[in-house]
């Protein structure tokens, strides 16, 4: 079989979310196909430069995702003969298609929360709001499809229940970068490794609530919050007067090395967030062995297991409160294994595999029907 996968939105500088998802996951597809024979791995790109994120997999250039042709984008696709094409993304255009499609939605995040990325340019974000203020856009984008995943059972359920495809939907879970568990899952950490730091990682839109994290921190007065991601100045001078007396440090942005080497001696993870697709960080800190502390919202739940202590979302004293259970020692370590244990349900090897028995599954389906 013929896979092909579209890698159009790895970045060409650092992985973001869908990047290193697309990276992650096409690499560990083509060992485990070329371990077996049975298939080959194909990836489509629009920029050369992608190469220097992905592995060295067999590839195609095609238009980018975001120009005027991806609405029959299929016809430069039949040109290559895939028996099948895996999309990360839902937005991949259909229209002309000779082969199975599957496509991917990763949240439903922004039909509840609507502002767009900034990071986005002004036309693009215009085409975000109006895509999201309906959901026949989505049901039209799914259904065009052959089969859909989903990272998680969250947003499997949250597909059905507000009915956006007719068809089959499968989970293949998100996971954590293969460098951080593989480094976690061979030592528990001793709790005297510990300092009193919490770590915040994600952007600083509305819905990830880390305003609540912040007036935390005036109730943990000997703790720094470590806020890692890239920040503007006016969320840096709007949070900081949220805390006045709050020890907040903001590093506008880290290294994959440093940002491991500041979970391995932190306390904990913290997020407040109101709703996620996902919860990356969560699995990246835990397979080190530091425990979470996170906001009781289901995707959460899914993530974070028995570890993770939960927090009414917007209760900052009882984060505060949730953080000072992890001050004894014995209660932290039983958290950190704990961590551990619940952070190897996620992996990208098993994901792939779960990724390659669904692409099986459909074009074998589409090949007797």
């Amino acid at each position: 079989m013929k896979i092909f996968f579209d890698c159009r939105y790895v970045r060409t500088d650092h992985h973001d979310g869908i990047s290193r998802f697309s990276a992650r996951l096409v690499e560990e597809l083509a060992a485990i196909t070329a371990e077996t024979g049975e298939h080959t791995v194909t990836m489509l790109i629009h920029d050369p430069a992608q190469l220097a994120l992905l592995p060295a997999v067999p590839w195609k250039l095609i238009s980018a995702p975001t120009s005027a042709r991806e609405m029959i984008v299929a016809h430069q696709i039949n040109a290559f003969g895939p028996d099948i094409v895996f999309s990360p993304m839902q937005t991949m255009g259909s229209r002309g298609r000779r082969y199975p499609l599957v496509l991917t939605v990763h949240d439903l995040i922004y039909y509840r929360h609507p502002k767009p990325p900034t990071s986005l340019s002004w036309p693009v974000r215009l085409l975000w709001r109006l895509y999201h203020l309906a959901w026949w856009p989505q049901r039209l984008l799914l259904n065009g499809a052959d089969a859909i995943v989903a990272v998680s059972n969250t947003t499997a359920t949250l597909i059905a229940e507000h009915h956006l495809t007719r068809k089959p939907v499968y989970v293949v879970p998100n996971a954590a970068d293969t460098a951080a568990v593989a480094s976690g899952a061979t030592s528990f950490r001793d709790p005297v490794t510990r300092t009193k730091s919490l770590i915040y990682m994600g952007s600083f839109m509305p819905y990830k609530n880390v305003e609540t994290l912040v007036r935390a921190m005036d109730l943990l007065p000997e703790y720094d919050l470590h806020l890692l991601s890239r920040v503007s100045e006016a969320d840096k001078t709007r949070l900081q007067a949220i805390a006045p007396t709050g020890r907040l440090i903001f590093h506008n942005g880290t290294s994959e090395e440093d940002y491991q080497a500041t979970l391995r001696t932190a306390t904990a993870l913290v997020s407040a967030s109101l709703d996620e697709g996902f919860g990356i960080p969560l699995v990246e800190a835990m397979a080190l062995g530091t425990p979470v502390v996170v906001s009781d919202i289901e995707i959460f739940h899914e993530i974070g297991g028995a570890a993770a202590r939960y927090v009414t979302p917007r209760d900052a004293a009882g984060f505060a409160s949730a953080i000072r259970t992890l001050e004894e020692d014995r209660s932290w370590s039983r958290a950190s294994h704990a961590s551990l244990t619940q952070a190897a349900a996620f992996s990208w090897p098993v994901s792939a595999k779960k990724l390659l028995d669904v692409l099986v599954e459909v074009a074998d389906a589409q090949a007797k029907g």
